[in-house]
């Protein structure tokens, strides 16, 4: 699996909420629509009023390079050109495996990835 990570920065907090309200379809089709898609998120930072946070899930390294090729990225992309960016930052990281933060019963674990 690959997580991508970003942040982007607005002008203004009008500005984040346009990009939010405009780029909401083309979140929801990536979703459904592009293989390899597990989530795909562009959302208000609650505690930074002109910040949008950005978490990607995709399969494989193979569907991420496809969504850079894909109608809804460069759709994507074009919207959030007009709404006043003035900075991003953003980073891939592959995961090797994963585990529920929760035990079955619904406690909180104390360690992770123990064999």
């Amino acid at each position: 699996m690959i997580i991508v990570v970003a942040a982007l920065e607005f002008a203004t907090e009008s500005d984040r909420d346009r990009a939010v309200e405009l780029t909401a379809d083309v979140q929801r089709l990536t979703r459904e629509e592009e293989q390899g898609c597990h989530d795909y998120c562009f959302a208000p930072d609650p505690a930074i009023p002109t910040r949008m946070q950005v978490y990607e899930l995709w399969e494989d390294s193979g569907s991420l390079a496809a969504h850079f090729e894909h109608p809804y990225y460069e759709r994507m992309a074009s919207l959030l050109q007009g709404v006043g960016i003035v900075n991003s930052t953003n980073q891939a990281y592959l995961v090797e495996r994963g585990e529920s933060v929760y035990t079955e019963s619904g406690d909180k674990k104390t360690g992770f990835f123990q064999d």
